[in-house]
């Protein structure tokens, strides 16, 4: 929905190199978008990917219009989309009350009420900071009996110290109600199965995310929930093993298809973090011309 992704909709990224106090995901991301126009990238706008073929030596994008653009080769770097919340009327109030992310325009929409935030993860955590500088109280909504599995430290600390903030552990949101607007939802506990109905406007859904790679069918290797399956290792053991045509062994951000490079969140295994993703998109530069050298 937004350049970069999950990345350009944080609240605050505080562990990317060079920003000692932080960034917003919006103004990092645009900017790269700006570095990337200044040194000639073209940027096709409004269009779908839905296939890719392989012709030869030359690889085929197609597009949903009909079009498609031909290269030597192709690197895809496009993120995960954010899980759905399984609650019964969720999806009915979708962008009333009910949010996958969030955005530093939604949080100031917020002052002076009560936010709940679902989950336990980094981005959670940003949204739940972001919020509480604004909200009158913050409600977040973790399924698990701790953050420490899937949260980092300073941001346990940092939510722990905040006065408006309310952590509530193995809660799970059952149902959202509203009519042109979200205005409560219903709380279940996980471990008694007790539920019971809070007054709220705002439900910011933070539960993880899968990629859409649907688009590539079969025709390079993903994994059984659609993460692209790259390096020699894993490759190898690749159902099945023997799609990997060439004598020499796949570079390290290789897919299944010599020439079709993956980097970021689509590909399996990475690290889920910007600094990462961004080390991966400078490296697939490297192993791109690497490949180009062997064609």
């Amino acid at each position: 929905d937004a350049p970069g992704g999950q990345a350009g909709q944080s609240a605050a990224i505080e562990n990317y190199l060079g920003f000692p106090k932080g960034v917003s995901g919006s103004d990092l991301t645009h900017r790269a978008v700006a570095q990337a126009a200044r040194f000639g990238a073209e940027t096709v706008l409004a269009q779908e990917v839905v296939g890719l073929e392989q012709r030869g030596p030359v690889h085929a994008v197609r597009l949903a219009d009909g079009g498609e653009v031909e290269s030597r080769a192709v690197l895809v770097a496009t993120g995960v989309s954010y899980r759905r919340l399984a609650a019964e009327g969720a999806e009915r109030l979708g962008s009333r009350g009910v949010y996958y992310g969030a955005s530093a325009a939604e949080a100031a929409q917020t002052a002076g009420q009560t936010v709940h935030v679902v989950g336990a993860a980094n981005s959670a955590g940003q949204a739940v900071l972001n919020f509480a500088k604004v909200a009158s109280r913050v409600v977040m909504l973790v399924r698990g009996d701790s953050l420490e599995a899937s949260m980092s430290q300073y941001l346990i600390a940092r939510i722990e110290s905040a006065d408006n903030v309310e952590v509530r552990y193995r809660t799970e949101v059952v149902a959202a109600h509203g009519e042109d607007h979200l205005e409560r939802v219903t709380l279940a506990d996980r471990t008694t199965g007790d539920e019971h109905d809070e007054v709220t406007n705002w439900l910011f859904v933070f539960i993880g995310a899968l990629p859409r790679t649907d688009w590539l069918d079969d025709t390079v290797v993903r994994d059984d929930k659609g993460f692209l399956v790259t390096c020699p290792e894993d490759l190898q053991q690749a159902d099945p093993p023997d799609r990997w045509a060439l004598t020499r062994a796949p570079f390290a951000l290789e897919t299944s298809v010599p020439g079709v490079f993956a980097a970021g969140d689509v590909r399996l295994d990475s690290m889920k973090r910007v600094a990462s993703a961004v080390g991966e998109g400078a490296m697939s530069v490297y192993l791109v011309h690497r490949y180009l050298a062997t064609i």
